[in-house]
This record gives structure tokens, sequence and C-alpha cells, in this order.
């Protein structure tokens, strides 16, 4: 195996296609091929959780209103969501992926960071990709696309570019070429107000953003303009966040949107899939919480969290979700708008009743190598 040139390290960005509107499709085979939108009806203010490729070509996206994207053809139809029918599917990918290695941060029910560089040089980044997506595809019928980068930010941009069951490599010091006559709403952090506000200077690609004044950045976003520029630049952290299971404070689950939402039927979605894998998570620790905590951040990125105490440690979902459900109820107002969103569990102690491991299946015997 070729060794990297130091300091580099290597990351892929797992993104699963279109998840929610996958699942349908792959569960119910007469969606297959067929324009549909998941998410909350109309009649209830709902908004589209996930397109399918086949309804984005008739201009569905996500976080558009339901009832826009039912107006744009009369073919699109919408599924509702599916509670508890993700995590399963989820759970089996980021297995696959901590077959690799374990250095994997999760941050979502469909997509990951995955630090390769001690498990694949640079003549095996594509074998590793490749074979990455195949065994997705054979355990859960899905794809996958995977994008890679010298750090986080290029690995985003990368498998948004590749989407869709693509797999892109950028290699090592080519970030410049690669990120420059990219979309600048490609970057994470890049909303529709900041979009709006690039625009409005003539800023329409990373390259126009990584030439922009430094005064007016500074002038417009204060810190932020400094942060945008790096980003365009390809700039970025290649640390993942994960934890030594061997002190655990707390247990998380978190979601970053795609778009900004206000639709309560999909924020109350997904933390019923997060509190189901914050429990999951729990149970294989052999631990119990006494204190339950969800963390918000709005449009603005004003970011926060909201906790209640329990009146004994549990690892039940019922109990958890229970508390996360009304926390995230009291949040919710006509017009607020959330891009991320997350359950997590602290006051953490055994569950000295229960077996202190679950069986984690075929993860759990360690690294297996995938035959690159």
């Amino acid at each position: 195996m070729s060794e990297w040139p130091r300091p580099w390290r290597y990351i892929f960005h797992a993104d699963m296609d279109a998840f929610f509107a996958s699942v349908a499709q792959r569960d119910d085979p007469s969606l297959r091929g067929k324009p549909i939108v998941v998410g909350g009806p109309p009649e209830s203010r709902g908004v589209v959780a996930a397109a399918s490729y086949e309804a984005r070509k008739l201009g569905a996206r996500s976080a558009m209103p339901m009832a826009t994207a039912l107006r744009l053809s009369p073919d699109i139809i919408r599924v509702g969501h599916r509670p508890g029918g993700y995590g399963n599917i989820s759970r089996q990918v980021m297995a696959i992926l901590r077959r690799v290695t374990p250095h994997v941060q999760q941050l979502s029910v469909d997509e990951a960071y995955v630090d390769v560089t001690d498990v694949a040089g640079p003549d095996k980044l594509e074998p590793l990709g490749k074979e990455i997506k195949r065994q997705v595809r054979r355990a859960t019928g899905l794809a996958v696309t995977i994008g890679g980068g010298v750090n986080r930010t290029v690995a985003k941009v990368a498998s948004q570019v590749g989407k869709p069951d693509g797999l892109l490599i950028v290699p090592p010091a080519t970030e410049d070429e690669f990120l420059a006559p990219l979309d600048v709403s490609l970057l994470s952090g890049v909303g529709p107000v900041t979009l709006r506000a690039l625009n409005s200077r003539g800023i329409r690609t990373m390259g126009d953003l990584a030439a922009a004044d430094d005064a007016w950045l500074a002038k417009e976003f204060g810190a932020r303009g400094a942060w945008l520029k790096e980003r365009s630049l390809g700039v970025g952290s290649s640390e993942l966040e994960f934890e030594d299971e061997r002190q655990v404070k707390s247990i998380s689950s978190e979601t970053t949107m795609r778009t900004d939402t206000d639709d309560g039927e999909t924020l109350l979605g997904i933390v019923q899939e997060q509190a189901a894998d914050v429990v999951r998570q729990m149970r294989n620790k052999g631990l119990r919480a006494r204190t339950v905590r969800l963390k918000l951040r709005l449009s603005d990125f004003t970011t926060f969290t909201r906790q209640q105490s329990l009146p004994r440690p549990t690892d039940t979902e019922a109990a958890i979700l229970s508390v996360a459900d009304e926390l995230l109820r009291r949040e919710l107002e006509p017009g607020r708008e959330f891009r991320l969103i997350g359950v997590a569990v602290a006051s953490l102690e055994p569950a000295l009743d229960q077996p202190q491991q679950a069986d984690k299946g075929p993860a759990a015997g360690g690294q297996i190598r995938l035959g690159i």
C-alpha cells in the first residue's frame, strides 16, 4: 500500500441517495421509477423531506412546501414517513463503514464521514470506495454516493457533485482546481440568505468567493466571512468526532437538514429516529440515562439545548422519545426554521440488570478487510 504524503489525511463522505424516497421505492415496487415525495400532507403544512430523482426532474426538492410540490405535476406521488423504518437500514450501512475502520463519524441516519487514511493509500482509494458501494447495495438494495478529499469540506462537496450513485475522489493538492468552478451553494453553511448576499455581489462560484474582498466579507458576515472563504479554498478540518467508549459521558444522534425547515411532522419524525438510535447505542454499551437533551440550531445559526431529567434511569425508547418529543413541541413556532436537530442522553450509569454488551452483528469482531 502506498504511503500518504504527510501531513495529509483522507476522508470519505458517504451519503445515501434520496434516502427516504429510495427506501419507499425499494419497499413498494409500484413506486419504482415514479416521481415521489416523502413528507407530511399539504393540509398540515407539510414539507418535502426527500424527493426521488424522478420527482426532482419535475422541480420537486427537499424543504419545498408539500402543496407546492404536488402542484408541479399530477404525476408526483406523496408518501408519508415510515416511523422506525429507516433505523435498521442506517445501522447496516454504518456497520459496513465500521468494518473498514472504526474512525467513522455518523452525521445523520443517512450520511457519515470516514477517515480512511490508515486503511487505503492513494492507489487504493477508488477500489475501496467501489467496494463500500457494492456492499451497501448488496446489504440494503440502495445506492450510496461517496466523495473523497483531504478534509470534510472537500469530501462533502465531492459527494454532492458525484450524485447520484457516484464515487468522486479528489486527489490531494487539487482542491482549488476542483472547487473553483462549482456553485457556491454547494458549501455547507451557505443557505438562502447567505446565497442571496453573495450573488448580489456577483459571487456565484467558489472561485469567486476565494477571490472576494476580505473587508466586504467581514462587513457582511462577520467572523463567518473568513470561514466561508477558507472553505471555498478547500481549507477545512480532517478531524472526526467520535466518542471514547471507555469514558462515555453522553450519547447523541444529530441531523443537519439539507434545507432549513419549520415542518413539525418532519422534525418530529427525525426525533423519533434519533431517539431509537440513542437507545440502541445505550443498550450496546450497557447503559441507562437520567437526562434527555434536545439540541437545536435555527436558520440564523443560533444554537441552544433544552433538557429534562427523568425520575429514574432508563434505556427504553418510549421514555426517551416522550421527553424529546415534548421538548421539541415547546420550540415549534410558525415561521421558526431549523437547520439542525439532535437528541442526546446524559447522566449515564451502568444497567446492572442487563448484559453489558449487546450483539453488534458482523462489526463486533473488529476490522474486516473488504477484499481490495
